[in-house]
């Protein structure tokens, strides 16, 4: 009986035809493809990676649907129900609402006043002066200029002397940006004719507005219709229709 052959000395003995002390190698498949587990486990890898990726997909469409909902000043998209946007078209109504109130509260198509006198009407050819410190003056001259087109000077006089009158730096403010905006700007189709040095005055006077903002530039316009326009208006049949009907009104009664 022959003796079993013993393991030499510092050789450690193979179990199942592996060596102990060596990584496991898992041998190919007959078709060069990796074994049925490890197959098995890759396809669960690829699994996870779809779920995985399905999950952030639709966390993103989530956060997406979100930021549309509350929409803020940062967002991307200009959505309607931005809150942000909400508030400011809320301001800008707010702002628009306060300068109609203010224009609507501002020069009267005609000032109330009591009836002129056969004197008023006399006095109102002796001086310019007299005639724009009486309504019913002003009204008849504002009435001549009408009909030369050129009512806008009036209109801007009577507004600057409207802006002395106000206290308020609000409604200073609003009232000077509504002057510039109606009587200085060259896109108005009611800009007053005014030099360039006095538009220079009233640029920097618009940075702090005051009362006395436009005082420049209402003597100027002043100036322009005593020079100009109330000359043709003293030789006017509005002045003269009206002088004659009240040089006629005693005798009649």
């Amino acid at each position: 009986m022959e003796d079993d052959e013993q393991p030499a000395l510092g050789e450690q003995p193979s179990f199942n035809g592996c060596d102990q002390g060596k990584d496991l190698q898992l041998p190919p498949s007959v078709d060069g493809e990796i074994p049925m587990g490890s197959e098995r486990m890759e396809m669960r890898k690829r699994q996870m990676s779809v779920h995985q990726e399905t999950v952030s997909g639709t966390q993103a469409q989530q956060g997406v649907g979100n930021r549309g909902s509350n929409a803020c000043c940062f967002c991307w998209c200009c959505c309607c129900s931005c809150s942000c946007l909400t508030v400011r078209n809320q301001d800008d109504e707010r702002t628009r609402r306060s300068s109609n109130e203010i224009r609507g509260h501002g020069i009267p198509n005609w000032e109330e006043s009591p009836s002129p006198t056969l004197e008023d009407v006399y006095s109102w050819g002796q001086s310019f002066d007299k005639l724009m410190t009486t309504p019913a003056g002003r009204n008849a001259f504002r009435e001549f200029l009408r009909t030369e087109f050129s009512e806008e000077n009036m209109l801007f006089w009577m507004a600057c002397e409207d802006l002395k009158k106000e206290a308020s730096k609000n409604v200073i403010e609003e009232k000077a940006r509504l002057i510039y905006e109606d009587y200085i700007s060259i896109l108005s189709p009611k800009e007053v004719s005014l030099d360039s040095r006095v538009r220079e005055v009233i640029n920097r006077n618009m940075l702090e507005p005051s009362q006395c903002t436009f005082d420049d530039a209402q003597l100027q316009i002043y100036t322009l219709m005593h020079r100009d326009s109330y000359p043709r208006f003293m030789n006017s049949a509005i002045y003269k229709n009206l002088l004659q009907s009240l040089s006629e009104s005693p005798a009649e009664s």
